[in-house]
């Protein structure tokens, strides 16, 4: 028996599939012969690796519909947007508009393991192909929300050829400061300039949106802040709690004041940093975001250790941790390990310093967070240093070198020579501690050696 008419072309054209059907996508007449035309491939080039030539035929024929995934892999074999070869959206059944405004409305409640689930089943309905930019930049923001940026990617980078095809600036805006979130999030170069190049769409616009240009400021600052310019990070913190002020803007406002808090903890002044720490707690607390929740907290311990309370400190950084794993949090967590494993050294425990150095460089290099693999060996030559291993400290500290010198983090690569140098010192190398020093001294400002948190809020403003 022939194929029906009409009916989808999801699996390679296998009849006797068990698989679910997926729906058919409705096309311009005549779209996928002439796109095939364009890039000069045969059927059998179209349909390679996904489906058949007759398949394909039957599709340039308007004999049966493609699915949405083949005519994905249709588009990215003839090198057009999916918007090339829709039919006129004209009495479209609204379900997944209705349903796009459901995934905003989990996102904005904070359930983003349900508006995950949810948009992927959005992706499943044939008539989602006039709204995949929307879907997949929404699911990404749920992945990031959650401090999952592998899936993101990918999400990303399809949702912005989306806005780029059709044109839409402000939404190309979004998709870029969210790219720009997932750059400084997994410790990866361009964050500064993705992040500015989306603000910069964003105030193209008549009128500027201020949602959106909060949320990029914010955007921008964190990443500034990674690449330790306090100073930039600061003023724009200021603006966007500014903005998101007048939009009375909670969850922005919070991320903001955790911004704002560790740029002047990088400053060296503690005193406005345990403010803004705390406005930023009380409105989090409010609006029971725990992923936040569980990066103020590690912030405020690493202020209450600046101050030298110990317990305090202990409490909110078991508190970030249980969080973490609450939530299944997973990027920023070694940090937040070695924020204990250097609390631990501050109170004498040796071994349980040892224990959270080794745990927290075993999770980065899962994660492959090299910044935060590069502190864990900074911190593990501490601990060789209390045992007494000179062989040890030395290897320790020449993978920190190597691993922040790597990533191009100049900061955290000045702050551990200041802190070898020291090490030397008490091993009464003095020459060489001397060559250490210098260059610790050599950019060295109010805040720098103390500064050693920094990589908790940078995860604060994704999404």
């Amino acid at each position: 028996m022939g194929r029906l008419r009409g009916a989808s072309v999801a699996d390679g054209a296998a009849p006797k599939s068990e698989r679910k059907r997926l729906p058919g996508v409705n096309l311009r007449a005549g779209s996928v012969k002439q796109a095939r035309q364009e890039a000069r491939l045969s059927l059998a080039q179209v349909g390679k690796g996904h489906v058949t030539a007759p398949a394909i035929f039957l599709i340039e024929t308007g004999r049966t519909r493609p699915s949405l995934p083949t005519l994905e892999h249709i588009a990215r074999r003839t090198g057009k947007p999916i918007e090339f070869f829709l039919a006129d959206p004209t009495g479209v059944t609204n379900e997944t508009q209705d349903g796009l405004l459901e995934l905003e409305s989990l996102l904005a409640h904070m359930r983003y393991a349900d508006a995950i689930e949810y948009g992927e089943k959005l992706l499943s309905l044939g008539s989602s192909a006039y709204r995949l930019g929307p879907i997949r930049f929404h699911i990404a923001r749920a992945y990031l929300q959650l401090g999952k940026p592998e899936p993101a990617g990918d999400l990303l980078l399809q949702a912005q050829a989306h806005f780029e095809s059709v044109g839409d600036t402000l939404m190309l805006a979004e998709v870029l400061g969210s790219q720009a979130s997932l750059a400084y999030l997994t410790e990866q170069p361009g964050a500064v300039a993705l992040a500015e190049r989306a603000l910069e769409l964003a105030r193209s616009l008549n009128p500027v949106p201020q949602t959106t240009e909060a949320r990029l400021l914010s955007v921008l600052a964190m990443a500034q802040l990674a690449d330790g310019e306090w100073e930039a990070a600061m003023e724009n913190f200021r603006e966007a709690i500014a903005v998101a002020d007048t939009l009375q803007d909670l969850r922005r406002l919070a991320l903001s004041y955790h911004g704002l808090s560790s740029a002047y903890r990088q400053a060296g002044q503690h005193e406005p940093a345990m403010r803004y720490a705390n406005r930023s707690l009380a409105l989090l607390e409010v609006l029971r975001d725990r992923v936040s929740l569980a990066r103020i907290e590690n912030d405020l311990g690493l202020l209450m250790m600046a101050k030298g309370d110990h317990a305090e400190a202990r409490k909110h950084m078991d508190r970030a941790l249980e969080l973490t794993q609450e939530t299944e949090l997973q990027v920023g967590r070694a940090n937040m390990i070695l924020s204990l494993a250097e609390l631990s050294l501050q109170e004498g425990n040796v071994d349980a310093a040892a224990e959270l150095a080794e745990q927290g460089l075993r999770l980065a290099e899962r994660m492959d967070e090299g910044i935060t693999v590069a502190e864990a060996h900074m911190w593990m030559g501490r601990v060789a240093e209390l045992h007494g291993n000179d062989a040890a400290v030395d290897r320790e500290f020449e993978l920190a070198f190597q691993g922040f010198t790597n990533h191009g983090n100049n900061e955290r690569l000045l702050r551990c020579h200041g802190m070898y140098a020291e090490v030397l010192e008490r091993r009464g190398d003095l020459q060489k501690a001397y060559v250490h020093m210098k260059k610790a001294l050599s950019a060295s400002r109010p805040g720098l050696l103390p500064d050693n948190g920094t990589r908790a809020v940078e995860r604060a403003g994704s999404a």
